[in-house]
């Protein structure tokens, strides 16, 4: 009796087939009989089977086995905790059951342990027990490479299927935050890369832009790649496009930050029947101030409104934001007015320096400080002197801390109180954006230049971050940081132990902070695992020589 493996691959899909067999003679040719089929029991149930037939003349051999080796293991506690959760959250689910979907399960979780490249999470794998956990074959660098192709020709369907299993039984919700970030590249190689508004403060650096569209709980439904030259409303009609249409959603309100949502985008909105609450620019306020449609005095620290045409305007002075910004306008000058001391200093111990080089160069300040509205700069034969218009100074500053909201929700449908509400989720998204682009998940430095495998790499963090905004709200009561927690779980490392010609993975148990992760998560770790000494490498080998 012995059991019996074989492998097959049909329409791309692999195809594993396990059975107990008996073989006999009959006629003098070597005949099979299969007795069950074990294609459905575990690896942990076919492997204590395999060892149990070798032994099978004496069981009480297992017990007094002299050929036991062991030796530490693959780490295994961060793998099965994101593991669970990626299930939960039906991740696995929505990806599928291919060797790509596993891939891409790799790096989901390589990229929330150790954010790095392909390179690095294929070194990454040999050191986790991820091919042990999740049936994974042997990979290199180019088949991750290959997957980010794979993600991006798929990004829709898996969207569309988390979507769909997220909310299924519910009513999928009518409030949808978007918002749009960039991320700056190094080189100029990539095929999304351009020179547009830089929002990280990097000159002469190429961009991709991003635009991250959430549920109203600031969870992301969806995420898109554009160019680094575009401008951010013309990132807005697909969002409207994919909701309309891929998640056939209905009578739907999106809030936006001010600049997004004009009157192009309205007319968009419209046409989907959509509704919008948005933010208007200062300038645009000046214009309704000019066209008396609002006035100063009704900014003000409590809430107050004003409709026009269908067209509801909330209006608020926030007094904290508007004494920050006239403490800033004071600084500017004091630093002008030191800047100047220096350079009248300057002037007048050096006889052949211009006044006009010294000029140019204070009123290039001015300017780069945005303060030449209320600041001048005079001269009097070789001294500078800042003029400040105070009348000038105070109209500038008119608008500090006045922001006003833009809506076409009727009163009924939503109060002035639920638009400011709906409006300062925006700052879910700005929080996603600051967790996946320079916190834990960073999606730079992005080592991609081709289109298709920057849209996948971008979808890959998206999906990561998915799994840590889950891991912020299961471990808000544990004092640790999920860096910390996701450090602690790596920790537990398996022992490797071999029976003869069986190996398998014994699971120890954790440590207490490491206990107290996995309960708050509601994960718990195998006690053992097969071990498929599956050989994972990289085509790329370290030097043998290295510079110190």
């Amino acid at each position: 009796m012995h059991i019996d493996q074989s492998i097959s691959r049909q329409h791309g899909k692999i195809y594993t087939r396990t059975l107990l067999r008996n073989s006999y003679r009959e006629g003098g040719k070597v005949k099979h009989k299969t007795i069950a089929n074990l294609s459905k029991c575990s690896k942990e149930e076919i492997e204590a089977m395999k060892l149990a037939l070798e032994h099978k003349k004496d069981l009480t051999e297992l017990c007094s086995v002299k050929d036991i080796k062991t030796k530490l293991g693959l780490s295994i506690g961060a793998i099965c905790l994101l593991n669970s959760l990626a299930s939960r959250l039906h991740i696995i689910r929505a990806l599928g059951n291919t060797r790509m979907s596993k891939l891409a399960l790799w790096q989901i979780i390589a990229r929330i342990i150790d954010q790095g490249s392909r390179l690095s999470a294929t070194r990454l794998a040999s050191r986790h027990a991820i091919c042990d956990l999740i049936g994974l074959d042997s990979f290199n660098e180019d088949d991750l490479y290959e997957n980010l192709d794979w993600l991006s020709d798929n990004q829709e369907q898996i969207e569309d299927r988390l979507f769909k299993v997220r909310y299924k039984g519910k009513k999928p919700p009518i409030l949808y935050l978007y918002d749009v970030t960039s991320s700056y590249l190094e080189g100029r190689n990539n095929e999304l890369g351009e020179f547009g508004y830089n929002r990280d403060g990097k000159k002469q650096k190429m961009q991709i832009v991003i635009g991250l569209l959430c549920d109203d709980k600031g969870i992301p439904v969806s995420v898109e790649v554009f160019k680094g030259n575009t401008a951010d409303p013309k990132t807005f009609f697909s969002q409207i496009k994919k909701l309309s249409t891929r998640f056939g959603v209905k009578n739907v309100t999106m809030v936006s930050d001010r600049g997004m949502i004009k009157s192009g985008q309205i007319e968009e909105l419209n046409e989907v029947q959509f509704h919008y609450i948005t933010a208007i620019t200062k300038s645009q306020m000046q214009s309704l101030i000019k066209k008396d449609v609002i006035q100063l005095s009704f900014f003000d620290e409590e809430l107050c409104e004003v409709e026009v045409d269908g067209i509801r305007y909330i209006l608020r002075r926030n007094p904290l934001r508007a004494e920050e910004i006239a403490l800033s306008r004071q600084n500017k000058i004091e630093r002008i007015k030191s800047l100047i001391n220096k350079r009248n200093e300057y002037l007048a111990s050096h006889k052949k320096a211009k006044v006009e080089t010294a000029y140019k160069f204070i009123l290039n300040y001015l300017n780069r400080l945005k303060v030449s509205t209320f600041c001048t700069i005079e001269t009097e034969e070789k001294i500078l002197i800042l003029k400040v218009n105070e009348e000038a100074k105070e109209k500038a500053g008119e608008l500090d801390g006045c922001y006003c909201l833009k809506t076409d929700l009727s009163t009924d449908s939503a109060s002035k109180e639920k638009v400011h509400e709906r409006y300062k989720d925006l700052a879910n998204v700005e929080q996603g954006f600051r967790i996946m682009k320079t916190g834990l998940l960073e999606t730079r430095p992005i080592n991609v230049r081709k289109e298709k495998r920057t849209k996948g790499h971008v979808f890959v963090v998206m999906l990561a971050y998915l799994i840590t905004h889950e891991l912020r709200r299961l471990w808000i009561e544990i004092d640790a940081t999920i860096e910390e927690g996701i450090d602690e779980l790596a920790l537990i490392t398996s022992e490797e132990i071999k029976i003869g010609k069986v190996s398998y993975q014994k699971i120890p148990e954790p440590r207490e902070l490491g206990i107290k992760l996995l309960r708050a998560a509601s994960v718990s770790l195998p006690k053992v695992l097969p071990y498929r000494n599956v050989v994972v490498a990289t085509r790329k080998k370290l030097t043998n020589r290295r510079n110190l």
